[in-house]
């Protein structure tokens, strides 16, 4: 069956335009989650960015608490958010890259570059329960990489994937 997740960041991300650095603005991404959830939808993405540019450290702890349905939290493999997720323990982290000049993930993690530290995170996520995906570019040697342990699913950078098929 066909599982539907929603990601809210791009609720933020309105959000902070307006309001940065305050404590409360419109609109909510904790709200725009509750919604989805009532719904029908399976699961929530946020993406927690070592900038916090748009989803905020009080966003993704009030949806941990509040949501009934899977969190999925996206992130990069950066010690100060790996420390954050494993303190939330949502079902699944997606580990992306993150460039500081995009609005939104544009391209897949290297993957084969990074294989080391990827993993450590991994087997840390694992520890704790916490099942691992890799945002990658559909490329063979990344997705080759990706699965020299066995043990991540692998999603697929869209825009690239889309211009290759």
């Amino acid at each position: 069956m066909l599982k539907l997740g929603v990601n809210i960041d791009h609720v933020a991300t309105l959000r902070e335009a307006r309001y940065r650095g305050c404590a409360a603005g419109e609109p909510d991404p904790v709200v725009a989650a509750l919604i989805c959830e009532a719904a029908g939808a399976h699961g929530i993405t946020a993406h927690l960015r070592e900038d916090r540019r748009h989803i905020q450290d009080r966003d993704v702890l009030e949806i941990r608490k509040r949501i009934a349905t899977r969190f999925n939290l996206e992130m990069a493999n950066a010690p100060q958010v790996v420390a954050r997720a494993l303190q939330l323990r949502p079902e699944i982290v997606c580990l992306v890259p993150e460039r500081r000049r995009e609005v939104t993930t544009e391209g897949g993690l290297d993957v084969a570059a990074q294989i080391r530290p990827l993993t450590v995170t991994r087997k840390r996520m694992n520890d704790h329960g916490i099942e691992v995906s890799l945002f990658i570019a559909p490329d063979a040697e990344q997705v080759m990489a990706g699965g020299e342990d066995g043990r991540a699913v692998h999603r697929t950078a869209h825009r690239r994937f889309r211009r290759t098929f």
